[in-house]
């Protein structure tokens, strides 16, 4: 059986939750969605769903983190009509930090 909630002691400042929790907080606020950040995700942001319908995005927006994962970033606009688009950051090579350090220091 799921846990409805509990501490995140891998990262030690935050919780962890299942669908549970979204599908109560989503029933209690009249919601549709639920969007969430500071997660890795592969392609940058990532729909989790109940069936047919989304409940949930995570949205990460830093492309390359760390210069280790390879990922895009995304930022997410939401329409007068409620739909969601993204805007894919892709990541930049190893070294375009360098080159753009390098740029700043001689201009």
């Amino acid at each position: 059986m799921e846990e409805d909630c509990k501490s995140n002691d891998e990262r030690g400042v935050s919780y962890c939750f299942g669908k549970r929790v979204i599908m109560d907080f989503l029933e209690r606020h009249d919601f549709d969605l639920v969007c969430r950040a500071h997660q890795v995700v592969d392609d940058g942001y990532k729909f989790y769903q109940d069936g047919n319908h989304r409940i949930l995005v995570t949205v990460f927006s830093a492309p390359n983190y760390c210069g280790e994962f390879d990922n895009p970033g995304a930022v997410m606009s939401v329409s007068s009509n409620l739909k969601a688009c993204f805007q894919l950051l892709k990541p930049l090579g190893p070294t375009a930090l360098e080159v753009d350090v390098k740029n700043g220091e001689t201009s």
